[in-house]
């Protein structure tokens, strides 16, 4: 029963893929970005090189994407910035996955006061406005890479765990859960051996999402000044740096923009796709008999 479900997840995907020109675009370019940003440093050119007498100079065979203000090739800067956008999108999604999937578990299972105490301080923290969250906290953990995923994750987990917490009140009224606990289960054990296996695909959609939001976040951030430290870029700093030479060099700012909205549309879009894994009998059009 198992592997027939999986086919038919499998061959729902295919569909929806083949189906989804938009689709199918967010994830060839998805594929292209990861690719490049693993395999960049085996690009024979120093991001860092500077050449003070060819700054600004418009893209052109010899420099791609043209340079920066004191000369630096653009083309390989907009790739290592791309490498580090989606590090950080990719590593401050694990940590707000997590904190998410946590509080949201715990709340969910346990109710009562537990979960009146976890969603008062979850709704608290959401009714703070994000930007002001990151900014103060930022000031605390200080500008680095590190900092900006700690950040990032700490304070993006809030609608994660109201999506598993309304996962898990669901699922644990299921006669399996109910069995278990009736058996002496301890209720930890019953989370992780049941409960966290059913909420995975719905996971497995968020984390997408979650991607796409990180991006945009470390993006604002560092356009603010308060994201990646020099030497080290991101996109987001590169949009940064390139508001100074808008009407010089335009370039500066359109291509890492580009990419940047081509990126966060890429992750939403196979967010959408990766449904199939978690709705499948919606995506499919069948219903269970």
């Amino acid at each position: 029963m198992k592997l027939k479900q999986r086919n038919r997840r499998l061959d729902n995907l295919v569909f929806e893929l083949k189906s989804n020109k938009q689709a199918l675009f967010a994830l060839v370019y998805v594929l292209i970005i990861v690719l490049i940003s693993i395999f960049v440093i085996f690009i024979n050119i120093d991001p860092n090189a500077i050449d003070v007498t060819g700054s600004l100079k418009a893209p052109s065979a010899m420099h791609w994407f043209g340079t920066d203000d004191i000369g630096r090739d653009y083309f390989i800067r907009v790739l290592y910035g791309g490498r580090v956008s989606l590090a950080v999108g990719v590593l401050a999604m694990f940590t707000s996955i997590f904190i998410g999937i946590l509080i949201g578990m715990i709340s969910g299972y346990f109710g009562g006061i537990v979960d009146s105490i976890l969603m008062r301080a979850v709704d608290v923290l959401s009714a703070i406005p994000w930007i002001v969250m990151v900014m103060v906290v930022g000031m605390v953990f200080g500008r680095g890479f590190i900092s900006l995923i700690l950040v990032i994750g700490l304070l993006s987990w809030m609608e994660i765990a109201r999506l598993v917490r309304s996962e898990v009140l669901s699922i644990k009224e299921r006669d399996y859960v109910k069995y278990a606990e009736f058996i002496g289960i301890s209720p930890w054990k019953v989370m992780y051996s049941h409960i966290l296996p059913a909420v995975l695909p719905t996971m497995i959609t968020a984390s997408t999402a979650a991607i796409a939001s990180s991006i945009m976040v470390e993006s604002a951030l560092s356009f603010l000044g308060r994201g990646i430290a020099a030497p080290m870029s991101s996109w987001g700093s590169l949009l940064q740096n390139a508001q100074k030479f808008l009407q010089k060099a335009p370039y500066m700012a359109v291509i890492p923009g580009i990419l940047i909205i081509l990126t966060v549309f890429s992750f939403n879009k196979l967010g959408e796709v990766l449904r199939v894994f978690a709705e499948p009998a919606v995506m499919s059009g069948e219903k269970d008999v």
